[in-house]
């Protein structure tokens, strides 16, 4: 598509490189208007936007260029955002972007993005831009710079092209049009290359024979349009309507601003109060600042998870805030659990819940320390602290009375007045003048009493009183939706009544525990004003602070003599620079050799210097540390990822394994030495592993200085559908059919209140579908309700987790930073806080990645050293290995790290990578974006394209990837080279190019086009080349992670290339637990002629092993029922007495407590114990005529064995007494039917070894059967857009069931598995009573049918795509059939002994059924079609065996 667009704006740009919040510098939008044409020219789609000024108002010079005053805009405009949105929508569909002096566009409309908040999609689309040099040729003005033509006006390029002029220039709609009409006809005319177009010429002059005209838009004349809204209205207020519509902070925002004292909410909870409130954190600070409140406060229950996200919020509004209004304060807060004794989990006793608020950092201090002993130490039901540990941790902290669920109101409604005070007088003596009693107004009668006996205590006692409305949700009108969360918590139906005991829910009383007004509470507390003067005195006392902080680094013990005396007067760190200076030169002496070059010490010392002046030696020495621990424990460690691989000290002293400076990879694109932040270095260890070091690192700083990462859980739009359902016990098939009409990636806000052209415009077709049945049911009376009330919950926290594999280090404990909490499963603490902000609080913050890559290589190599007695070292193995190289080159990388993907396999074949370079390469531009850059690449590797640099000097960086930017890495030593960027300028290049940061790059292109100019390089070539960087450096990858992968890549390809066994034996070890990834490599093991064998009890051992023979064995480990102490066992025998002689010898030799019944019996079935004399499966599976099994009597036979070996007595005389026990009698038994054989193989290895049910019918599976089970799913992608599709699929019957349905109707339904995958079929109808009889399980069928839309499913409901049935029969019987076989023949292969042998084989199987033949003379010779007139035989099993010996199964085609 092509979308040609234009802008009207307040003005011209001032300055380009100021940045877009300099108002003065850059204009505003106030007319978007587009048109949107396909590539052959045709008009799909205009459209034009007035933009209502916020904020701002449309000067008179520009609207007397375009007409558009500010009272049209405010009368007529619509939202900035919701103008960006409509446009998003078009630029997404955009393959090229057209318009006339684009640049100017695109700079203003990437500042209305930066407003907006809204990522900037235009850099990614290419320009074709008609006022530049071409255009300019073309009209040939004069007047350019340098003495060349000028750009035209869009007027003169019009005049040019089409002879006239054009009315309304300056309305941005007819400036579409007139640019529109410019640019088709110069295509049309061949005036720009096909390729720049992305289409023929030819089909737009198709398109427009007669040449390009209007396409009948009437374009409006604003200015005409401004004179009659001015006429009927004066001209709109300068002030932005954002401002009137969310007041700033004020004293009040009422009329109430005489009334004495102050009102703020003391008592709110947030989403973090998990399952238990609807309001989110940002929406009570906003409504506190709509309210004008001076100070907000968070309580959520339990925890203090959303304290960071809160003070963060309220930061921000101060930020904001008009100039001489006060700062909105902040109470972080959270409501305690507090029981008698929190350590006492012998009764559950969950306390009562007290309101607790810091006044100031000490008060947040000892929250945090709270709410961790909370769950550290108290957690029992609930997070829970006592009195006693409250006692301690009071300094800074006010404590509250609480709701109905606090000490003393409940004392004060269901104990007594004097068990009350005595309460009351505890915490006043605890807290002091820091206690207050909380006053509560729900409109509850139990609440009305509360509330006497707290004045009554507060004259008596002289503790202040404030109001307080405690609330869990914003408005009131989410009443139900808070409901509905705690029926959900409690797993209840909202039906059942609120109330206490069996058959009661827990529930809020009524609706009014919302976030009330200041108007509300001042009236319902009118009686009482004196509580809003104690707010005003508590106000006073509230301290402002902050949560974020740099980030704190543990500290690290040194040697003795590397101790500075300094260090400990000044807090300095030249002890720990000097360490790692040591470290890092006798490393690099080991990397490089004794004798270090110019350049590497040049780059060491620059990288300390740099690491000195951050003040980060400890981050690099903990690392470090760590990783060496972590070898020395055997534990395998990457060689890096991320961009930390860029540093030459992070590679001497052994955090990383590939060299730098062998790969030119970047320090500064590590650590910015300009802009000093903490980096950030994520390391893999082997998945095994990788617990050993966290372990360590606990050991060495602290169990209380390290902890996980906590995760939340928050419920999207089908999970809310399927809550809010399940509470208002909807039926399961409309809870169901709501949950599939729900379109993924989408909000139910989205769904339900888009228009409908936005919402077309958004999805697809078959999730518009979805979205307009979801729309019709929340029309229905039925579902009306659950899907309104899942709209407010959807985005609520639903549960937390841990990080996959984040873990904290602190200098001290980490309860003096931040609050924590216990993760479950593990004895390490989390953080309460979640990875988006735990730096920001001060944490450093490790990656501790589990790679099982490392696992496999690991495995590998310990098989490779078991069969070869080859100690091999994967960090030495040679770069250029041939075979390796000839595996990529093949594409032959199943199994092969980030390498196995069908595409990745087709572009390696087209590239045949040669050097360790091109690896590197792939694995960088196989991502989206730069994904399209693949086959320029390639053709310029085999030369088929010509390598071209823009610049000369461009060649040094470029020439390793063919002229083509791959890597962030090249465009900051390109920027240094070309410009004169600083390493530390040119990593904020490369940052605002990957963050698409407009203003930023806006002022950073001058600087880069001047030092270009310095350079003497042209500048229009520098201009090209800045938008071929920002056009791609968005998605250029960062070269540091890609070779690090890319070593990983090319261990596991040297490994497969050259020990193909043990790497595949390694590989299926590796997904052990996946049974469709262990089925899927045991196919490539096959296909690569390596043998997989099942398991055996004389050869394997608890994972997949090698042979002698070379061929892979299944490991014990993958047997179900068969543990892991068993397998140590067997192993352990048969290591230290040798090899079991046969079944009666393992039973006399094995602990039959460890190899218990259960075991046996699965070592059986499994085949495990094919390979022992004298047996066969068939004898496992007996029992004789008393039912006893024959194994069983095995086992007896050994039991008996061992018991008499161990009570053997010696008589008087030294002979021994034992009796000899005589070998169980082996029953004749037929060997048994090979297909329960098979089952019961599978059902213990997940997988068929031995051979597979359908493997007896290859001739029906080669000839009749078109697809695989799993091909028809889903059905929809099956499909594929086309209506219906036939097919055909055979394979094993499971799970076959027949019922009845609500309607009395009978169907059945079965699921149908072949060698790769499953799928289910049902049956109605007379298709059922047809077909019932097949339904039987471990029957083999053949099934046609056809994939298509039922003929009973509703026209304006989802597409949902059925299987019918047309034929079903016994795979058995589908080869009798067959009415044909065609041979294939090449005329060479027709020698007289092949003419014999068929001869003979014909003979031998003469039957009825006809032969063709089809001969052909080479690739491209003649062929020949002929039938034998005489020639008949029987199509049958035999015959195809037996010809198949003679021709080979390619030549033989089998015809129904």
């Amino acid at each position: 598509m092509y979308l040609v667009f234009d802008t009207e704006t307040t003005g011209l740009i001032g300055n380009k490189s100021a940045p877009y919040t300099d108002e003065a510098a850059w204009p505003r939008v106030v007319q978007l208007a587009w048109q949107l044409h396909d590539l052959q020219g045709v008009l799909v789609e205009q459209a034009d936007f007035l933009i209502r000024p916020d904020g701002f108002n449309i000067p008179f010079k520009a609207e007397s260029i375009h007409g558009i005053s500010t009272a049209l805009a405010q009368a007529e405009g619509v939202a900035l955002s919701e103008a960006l949105i409509a446009f998003n929508r078009v630029v997404a569909q955009a393959t090229r972007l057209v318009g006339h002096n684009l640049e100017y566009d695109q700079l203003v409309l990437g500042g209305e993005y930066f407003r907006a908040g809204l990522d900037n999609p235009l850099p990614n689309v290419p320009v074709i831009d008609t006022c530049w040099e071409d255009t300019a040729t073309l009209c040939q003005l004069p007047g350019g710079r340098g003495g060349k033509f000028k750009f035209p006006k869009l007027e003169e390029l019009y005049h040019q092209v089409f002879g006239t002029g054009f009315d309304l220039a300056h309305n941005a709609t007819a400036d579409v049009e007139a640019s529109a009409r410019v640019f088709l006809e110069l295509a049309a005319r061949g005036f720009y290359p096909n390729e720049r177009l992305g289409v023929a010429a030819a089909s737009i002059r198709a398109t427009y024979p007669q040449g390009v005209g209007t396409w009948g838009i009437a374009h409006r004349d604003l200015k005409a349009a401004s004179v009659r809204v001015k006429l009927v209205a004066p001209e709109a207020s300068p002030v932005a309507e954002s401002e009137a519509e969310e007041p700033r902070i004020t004293a009040h925002s009422t009329d109430l601003t005489s009334e004495s004292g102050t009102f703020f909410h003391v008592h709110l909870h947030s989403q973090f109060s998990v399952l238990q409130a609807t309001a989110r954190v940002e929406g009570l600070v906003k409504r506190a600042v709509a309210e004008g409140q001076p100070a907000v406060a968070l309580t959520d229950t339990g925890n203090m998870m959303g304290a960071f996200q809160f003070v963060n919020a309220v930061d921000s509004v101060n930020k904001t805030r008009a100039e001489g209004t006060p700062e909105l304060k902040a109470l972080v807060g959270y409501e305690a659990f507090v029981c008698r004794n929190h350590r006492d989990k012998s009764v559950k006793d969950d306390g009562f819940l007290v309101p607790l608020l810091a006044l100031n950092k000490k008060g947040y201090q000892n929250l945090a320390k709270l709410s961790s002993a909370g769950y550290i130490d108290g957690f029992y039901y609930v997070p829970r602290i006592d009195k006693d540990l409250l006692m301690q941790h009071t300094e800074g902290v006010v404590a509250l009375t609480g709701g109905l669920s606090g000490e003393i109101p409940h004392l004060i409604a269901n104990v007594g007045f004097k068990q009350a005070e005595e309460a009351f007088l505890w915490y006043k003596e605890v807290f002091g003048d820091r206690f207050y009693a909380e006053l509560n107004r729900h409109g509850l009668p139990e609440e009305d009493a509360i509330n006497d006996a707290l004045l009554e205590l507060c004259r008596k006692h002289n503790v202040p009183f404030v109001p307080a409305n405690n609330a869990f949700y914003l408005d009131r009108t989410e009443s139900e939706a808070h409901d509905i969360l705690l029926c959900v918590k409690d797993s209840e139906k909202k039906a059942t009544p609120i109330g206490r005991g069996r058959g009661f829910r827990y529930g809020m009383p009524n609706d009014r525990f919302h976030m009330t007004t200041t108007a509300e509470m001042r009236a319902t507390f009118s009686d009482v004003p004196d509580g809003f003067l104690h707010l005003a005195a508590l106000l006073e006392r509230v301290e402002t602070y902050s949560l974020a902080r740099e980030v704190l680094l543990p500290k690290f013990d040194i040697p003795v003599e590397f101790e500075s005396a300094e260090d400990a007067v000044d807090g300095g760190k030249r002890g720990e620079n000097a360490y790692l200076r040591h470290l890092t030169y006798e490393g690099a002496k080991r990397r490089y050799g004794e004798s270090l070059s110019e350049e590497i010490r040049e780059r060491l010392d620059f990288e300390l210097a740099t690491i000195e002046k951050a003040g980060y030696p400890g981050y690099f020495l903990i690392v470090q540390d760590f990783c060496a621990a972590a070898r020395g424990m055997d534990v395998s460690v990457g060689p890096g990822r991320g961009s930390a691989a860029g540093s030459a000290v992070a590679y001497c002293i052994g955090i990383t394994n590939v060299d730098p400076i062998r790969y030119d990879l970047l320090f500064e694109r590590f650590l910015n030495p300009d802009r000093v932040s903490l980096p950030d270095i994520d390391i893999d260890f082997d998945d095994r592993g990788r617990d050993k070091v966290i372990q360590y690192v606990i050991d060495k700083y602290g169990s209380s200085q390290v902890a996980q990462i906590i995760t939340y859980g928050s419920m999207a739009a089908k999970s809310s559908i399927k809550d809010t359902a399940r509470v208002l016990d909807l039926s399961f098939a409309d809870a169901d059919k709501m949950t599939k009409s729900m379109p993924d990636g989408k909000s139910l806000l989205e769904v339900l209140t888009l228009d409908d052209k936005k919402l077309r415009e958004s999805l697809r077709q078959e999730d518009y579908t979805k979205a307009l049945e979801l729309r019709r049911m929340a029309e229905e009376p039925g579902t009306m309700e659950a899907l309104r009330q899942a709209q407010v919950l959807e985005g609520s926290l639903r549960n937390t987790g841990i990080h996959a594999c984040g873990v904290i280090i602190t200098p001290t404990d980490i309860r003096e930073l931040i609050p924590v909490a216990t993760a479950k499963d593990s004895a390490m603490w989390c953080t309460q806080f979640d990875n988006a902000v735990v730096e920001s609080a001060g944490l450093l913050k490790m990656d501790f990645l589990g790679l099982k890559t490392l696992t496999l290589l690991k495995d590998a190599v310990e098989l490779i050293q078991k069969r070869h007695g080859i100690a091999l070292d994967l960090e030495t193995i040679p770069i250029d290995d041939v075979a390796t190289y000839a595996l990529f080159q093949r594409g032959d990388t199943v199994g092969i790290f980030q390498y196995e993907s069908a595409g990745m396999q087709k572009h390696l074949r087209d590239l045949k990578p040669t050097v360790f370079g091109d690896l590197i390469a792939m694995n960088a531009l196989y991502r989206p974006g730069p994904l399209e850059y693949i086959p320029a690449f390639i053709r310029r590797k085999h030369g088929t394209e010509p390598i071209s640099y823009d610049l000369p000097d461009m060649q040094e960086f470029l020439e390793e990837t063919y002229g083509i930017t791959v890597y962030q890495e090249q465009v900051m030593r390109l920027s240094q080279k070309l410009a004169g960027f600083s390493k530390g300028e040119a990593d904020v290049l490369r940052k605002a190019m990957g963050k698409k940061d407009a203003a930023l790059l806006a002022k950073l292109k001058p600087k880069f086009l001047e030092g270009g100019k310095e350079r003497n390089h042209p500048e229009l070539v520098l201009d090209k080349v800045w938008k071929d960087w920002e056009a791609f450096a968005s998605y250029a990858f960062n070269k540091s992670h890609s070779t690090c992968y890319a070593w990983v890549a090319y261990q596991t390809a040297y490994l497969k290339a050259n020990f193909p066994a043990e790497y595949m034996a390694a590989v299926l070890t590796n997904n052990m637990d996946d049974i469709k990834q262990v089925t899927f490599f045991m196919d490539e093991s096959r296909r690569m002629k390596i043998p997989v064998l099942g398991p055996d009890v004389n050869e394997s051992i608890l994972p997949f092993t090698v042979n002698a023979q070379g061929a892979i064995r299944f490991g014990l480990g993958g047997m179900r029922g068969v543990g892991e102490g068993a397998v140590d066992h067997l192993v352990h025998v048969r290591t230290e007495t040798g090899p079991f002689a046969s079944l009666f010898d393992l039973v006399k030799r094995v602990d039959l407590r460890a190899i218990n019944k259960g075991t046996m019996e699965a070592l059986a079935a499994g085949g495990a114990l094919d390979s022992l004399p004298g047996t066969h499966r068939g004898h496992f599976f007996y029992e004789d005529s008393d039912g006893k099994p024959y194994l069983e009597k095995v086992r007896r036979y050994g039991q008996m064995f061992q018991d008499d070996a161990g009570s053997s007595q010696v008589s008087l005389f030294g002979a021994s007494s034992e009796v000899v026990l005589t070998e169980p009698t082996v029953p004749d038994v037929p060997t048994p039917n090979a297909l329960l054989v098979l089952k019961k193989e599978k059902e213990i290895n997940g997988v068929y070894i031995s051979a597979h049910p359908l493997d007896q019918f290859k001739f029906e599976m080669t000839h009749f059967v078109r697809n695989r089970a799993a091909e028809l799913n889903p059905h929809e992608a099956f499909v594929n857009g086309t209506g219906f599709r036939d097919f055909t699929v055979a394979g094993m019957v499971n799970q076959a069931a027949s019922r009845t349905t609500k309607t009395g109707r009978q169907m059945g339904s079965f699921v149908l598995e072949d060698k790769e995958g499953t799928v289910e079929i049902v049956l109605f109808g007379e298709d059922y009573l047809k077909y019932s009889h097949f339904l039987v399980d471990d029957q083999l069928l053949f099934v046609r049918g056809r994939v298509q839309k039922p003929s009973w499913g509703s026209k304006d409901g989802p597409v949902r795509y059925v299987i019918q049935v047309m034929e079903m029969k016994l795979l058995a019987d589908v080869l009798s059939t067959a009415q044909k076989m065609e041979i294939s023949l090449d005329l060479h292969q027709l020698t007289p002994a092949k003419l014999s042998e068929m001869h003979d084989v014909f003979s031998a199987y003469s039957g009825d059924k006809r032969v063709t033949f089809r001969i052909q003379e080479g690739e491209q010779g003649v062929r020949i079609l002929g039938r034998s007139r005489n020639l008949r035989v029987r199509l049958d099993r035999p015959l195809l065996e037996a010809l198949e010996s003679v021709v080979g199964e390619q030549a033989i085609k089998i015809l129904a």
